[in-house]
């Protein structure tokens, strides 16, 4: 294992401290020797050095005083700063300087060094959380489609067994599809800052036509939709908004009870226009709430429910990009009510 090599910052101060020192003792006596010789001053230096001896003495004292002093404010936070960027090019995220510092500057410096170290320890935190959610969302989709596959080659197996099992692979199959999906898309949409193919359309036939696409889910459970949405011609990226309310009521719908209702209210007041969806489902505590965004949490820990936990990820940023908010009020057993705030038309 190499040594890291010792740091010369002190030699190299030192150096200029006494340089510089010795340089304004070389000039005094200069002047000295000079205003002698002019018989401005009637005290020889080379005959009588005692005086120059001490300044001598004073000058190494007085430099060394100030290497101490100004190196302790200088050279050791910035051997410190070094020796922290040393461990986090090692992979050490929770590696900190102190902030105490004396000078304002060095003291901003080591502040700002912790908040990248604390921000880069979040991000690879994420990063892990990310390959582990991943991977995790892959494998099970892909054990039960290996399970049931093995289950076909049974050749007693009833034609009843048979179609179930083919109707498991089948929805595994789409659940990895709709995984890569939302993947490539969310991936896409974190490397996007700005909207493009943005047009006029209507924004209320735009949600009443994804009511429709999802009639296959909600007809089932007789579901009814209490809708208020007045005419309103939005300027913005019809596809991405479009994802956005599919994932919202697609969400409603799996966790509305049957013969539940479902409020969808849109309102324009010119300077904002806000999109409220509305479930009367189980509702979500305090706690849920607040990772509800997040890359791949869902409420439910044991992960048996529909989804991957992208649907509101992909939302957040789609809002996001389009300059809005998209906020979640809910309570245990009091249903849940999503609002997205877009900007108003002009």
């Amino acid at each position: 294992m190499n040594k890291k090599p010792h740091s010369k910052l002190w030699l190299y101060f030192a150096a200029i401290v006494f340089a510089t020192i010795a340089a304004v003792f070389f000039i005094i006596t200069t002047f000295w020797i000079l205003l002698y010789k002019l018989q401005i001053i009637s005290v020889d230096p080379q005959i009588r050095h005692i005086p120059i001896l001490f300044l001598f003495a004073g000058s190494l004292l007085l430099g060394t005083a100030v290497a101490l002093f100004v190196g302790r404010l200088i050279i050791r936070p910035i051997q410190n700063i070094s020796n922290a960027f040393d461990k986090l090019s090692k992979g050490n995220f929770d590696v900190r300087v102190p902030t105490n510092e004396k000078i304002a500057e060095i003291r901003e410096m080591t502040q700002r060094f912790n908040s990248m170290t604390y921000d880069l320890s979040h991000i690879e935190t994420l990063r892990n959380d990310f390959v582990v959610n991943v991977s995790h969302e892959f494998k099970t989709p892909i054990s039960a489609i290996e399970g049931y596959a093995t289950l076909l080659q049974e050749p007693s197996l009833s034609k009843e067994k048979h179609e179930r099992y083919v109707e498991k692979i089948l929805d595994n199959s789409r659940r990895l599809s709709d995984l890569s999906s939302n993947i490539l898309l969310l991936s896409r949409l974190e490397n996007q800052e700005t909207v493009m193919n943005q047009k006029e359309y209507r924004l209320d036939e735009q949600l009443r036509k994804t009511i429709l696409l999802l009639e296959n889910k909600w007809s089932p459970k007789n579901l009814e939709f209490d809708i208020d949405l007045p005419r309103l011609v939005f300027y913005g990226n019809e596809q991405l908004l479009e994802q956005a309310w599919f994932n919202i009521l697609d969400n409603a719908v799996k966790h509305s009870p049957d013969g539940g209702t479902i409020k969808v209210c849109l309102e324009n007041n010119h300077r904002s226009i806000s999109v409220s969806i509305s479930d009367e489902g189980a509702g979500m505590s305090e706690e849920v709430q607040k990772h509800i965004f997040e890359k791949f949490y869902q409420g439910d820990s044991s992960r048996t429910t529909e989804g991957n936990g992208l649907g509101l990820a992909l939302v957040k940023r789609i809002v996001v990009l389009c300059n809005g908010t998209v906020t979640v009020k809910s309570a245990p057993g009091s249903g849940s009510v999503f609002t997205v705030t877009l900007p108003g038309q002009s």
